[in-house]
């Protein structure tokens, strides 16, 4: 049986529903989730999920608070799955649940340089970053739909001052609890690799179905030119990567390509959030790499435009709870 582990979800969006499902599939976990829009729902009836892979269940957590001191303790792990808006704010409301001899921050969250807030704020706890493929949507509050997309990579974000031991006893400890929440997963020496190689797909089918509204198959067929700007812009991303010493191959592109014409036709959660009118995590898919890149010199016109038209649409959405 092991220990009870106490655990802490921050954002109960589609993806965070899902880490709250598998972590609490597991008897170990004692589950606490942040939720906010959907706060009622769940109070009231309960997280229900329906899973291509897992089947039909309702997570019933072991606390709903609304923010982090409503819970009144401090965690062995704080799980981030919320949209990466406004990342400097999130570590100050997760302050009053952690505890920095004892908390491990766990990102689960698309995008590149998110780690470095809770760094800051948090030097002594060690932080492991994620990479999610997993697909999933919230169909009313409360009320989630797992597709079959079902992968998390997870490796550590290194901390020189902290003893390695303890890092990796973090990781190892949480890896144990996602398996035992039957996902896949794979641990990975550099998390940068995974999280860059995520940003090349994210950066092109985020941007692009969100500035045309098309799905990725239409935007592809759109015109000649479509193909050519997508390669170049995830070359683009690539330059970057490599400057930053994240060692990526640019045969990447050929596989993103392949990939996503061996896939039906889909959307982006940019474009779900520019249609409904909110907030777009804009920052850390595309404002990380366009200040890396110019602070490094690498050429990133496509990039520098596409993050450009973007803020212009994201300055007229409005935040949603």
């Amino acid at each position: 049986m092991g220990e009870e582990v106490n655990v802490l979800l921050f954002g109960l969006g589609a993806i965070g529903s899902f880490y709250a499902f598998i972590l609490n599939q597991t008897k170990r976990v004692r589950l606490t989730v942040v939720a906010r829009s959907n706060y009622d729902a769940v109070k009231k009836n309960g997280l229900h999920i329906k899973s291509a892979n897992h089947g039909e269940h309702v997570v019933q957590p072991a606390k709903i608070v609304r923010t982090p001191a409503e819970a009144g303790e401090t965690y062995d792990y704080v799980v981030c799955a919320h949209k990466a808006i406004d990342q400097a704010s999130i570590p100050e409301q997760l302050a009053p649940a952690v505890d920095e001899n004892k908390t491990c921050i766990v990102i689960i969250q698309n995008g590149v340089g998110n780690e470095e807030p809770f760094r800051e704020a948090f030097p002594k706890c060690p932080i492991l970053s994620c990479v999610t493929w997993v697909g999933a949507k919230q169909d009313s509050p409360g009320f989630v739909t797992h597709m079959s997309a079902e992968n998390t990579q997870i490796g550590l974000f290194p901390n020189e001052d902290l003893k390695t031991s303890r890092e990796k006893a973090t990781l190892d400890r949480f890896a144990s609890l996602l398996r035992d929440g039957g996902t896949p997963l794979s641990i990975e020496d550099n998390i940068q690799v995974q999280r860059w190689e995520k940003v090349v797909w994210n950066v092109a089918w985020n941007s692009l179905t969100a500035l045309t509204m098309l799905d990725t198959h239409s935007w592809l067929k759109s015109s000649p030119d479509s193909m050519h700007m997508t390669r170049k812009l995830m070359t683009e991303v690539i330059d970057v990567a490599r400057k930053c010493d994240v060692p990526i191959e640019y045969e990447l592109v050929d596989q993103l390509i392949d990939k996503i014409l061996a896939m039906p036709p889909i959307g982006s959660s940019m474009q779900t959030d520019c249609k409904l009118g909110r907030p777009m995590e804009v920052d850390v898919i595309l404002g990380t790499p366009v200040r890396k890149g110019r602070e490094l010199g690498v050429s990133i016109p496509t990039l520098e435009v596409l993050h450009t038209l973007l803020l212009a649409i994201n300055s007229r959405m409005k935040p949603h709870a």
